[in-house]
């Protein structure tokens, strides 16, 4: 339910907007509004079909970037040979950061506030965002520290199963010393679950799917291998490695990843840092070298990025392992 005022009202902004922009243009001898994020993004539409149980809307990936001037960009990409992207949203101050979790967005108990909020690490600490989305204007971003000694950690994700009973909400931590760490959010902080092995030659990675009982990683190698790393809920099981690809992936520092259709398929972008280009894949359910992969090939977009993260909702779950 809760779920279906969020997705109505948040349709309700998008045409709250749309309709502002789609009179006659006449000189007003002031500033015409600025659309919001929402607006302008996929969001709005996905959280509307799913409100109204209307026919699924084609795949779009929607991707967040952060860059070092320091500023917070967007762009929504459609699959296809090539891949189209919509006119970038409006870029807003944030503040510098060196690695970045998805963004979730979401709303008060309330539905008066707007927000997107993730994960990010600056030098050594971690701190959350909050970056609320007013109607017009641009967003506004808030910042917390919720942890310090993570200077060692060279990238960052998260899971949110949201959906079902058990809920969880796990960060993983990539580190320099070879492994993999997992956190459980619990309210405003952290608690330690361990830390997995066998993880130094481990470059890029994001989550691609979520359950009740598992999370999994898409994961990239220095020398270009592809790895799905399901990781069971249970504390002591251990992950559960497989080869998708073993070259061809080494070019990219960031991997956006978002669900499309209802066979658990998902679209991957893979961000080459070096020439700020990014790639768009389209990828059967993961499931090792068994993996369809198809590749749509470069994105008109120039992703200048520090690294670069989904933009989504907190109801979607990740289907695709």
């Amino acid at each position: 339910m809760k779920l279906q005022r969020l997705a109505l009202a948040a349709a309700g902004v998008g045409m709250l907007t749309a309709t502002a922009l789609s009179g006659p243009a006449v000189a007003t001898g002031q500033a015409d509004p600025t659309p919001s994020w929402l607006a302008k993004s996929a969001l709005s539409k996905r959280l509307s079909a799913k409100a109204t149980s209307a026919a699924a809307e084609p795949c779009v990936e929607s991707v967040g970037w952060t860059t070092a001037t320091p500023t917070a960009e967007g762009v929504d990409i459609t699959p296809g040979k090539p891949p189209k992207a919509s006119p970038p949203y409006d870029s807003f101050n944030f503040v510098a950061t060196r690695a970045s979790a998805t963004w979730y967005f979401a709303a008060n108990a309330s539905l008066t506030q707007f927000y997107f909020y993730g994960l990010f690490l600056q030098g050594g600490n971690l701190y959350r965002h909050t970056t609320y989305v007013p109607e017009t204007g641009l967003p506004k971003p808030t910042f917390k520290k919720v942890g310090s000694g993570w200077t060692s950690f060279k990238s960052i994700a998260t899971s949110n199963y949201s959906v079902a009973q058990p809920r969880h909400a796990y960060l993983y931590g990539l580190n320099t010393d070879g492994n993999l760490y997992r956190y459980a959010q619990i309210g405003g902080g952290f608690k330690s679950l361990g830390k997995f092995g066998g993880f130094r030659g481990f470059k890029a990675m994001t989550v691609i799917s979520e359950s009740a009982t598992y999370d999994t990683l898409l994961m990239t190698t220095n020398a270009g291998a592809l790895y799905t790393i399901r990781i069971p809920i249970t504390a002591t099981a251990k992950p559960v490695v497989k080869l998708i690809r073993s070259t061809g992936w080494s070019a990219y520092e960031s991997l956006v990843v978002q669900g499309c259709g209802t066979r658990g398929g998902s679209l991957v972008l893979g961000v080459d840092h070096d020439t700020d280009s990014g790639y768009q894949y389209a990828f059967s359910k993961a499931n090792g070298t068994a993996t369809a992969i198809t590749s749509y090939g470069k994105v008109p977009v120039v992703f200048n990025g520090v690294n670069h993260m989904s933009l989504t909702t907190h109801y979607d779950q990740l289907v695709g392992e």
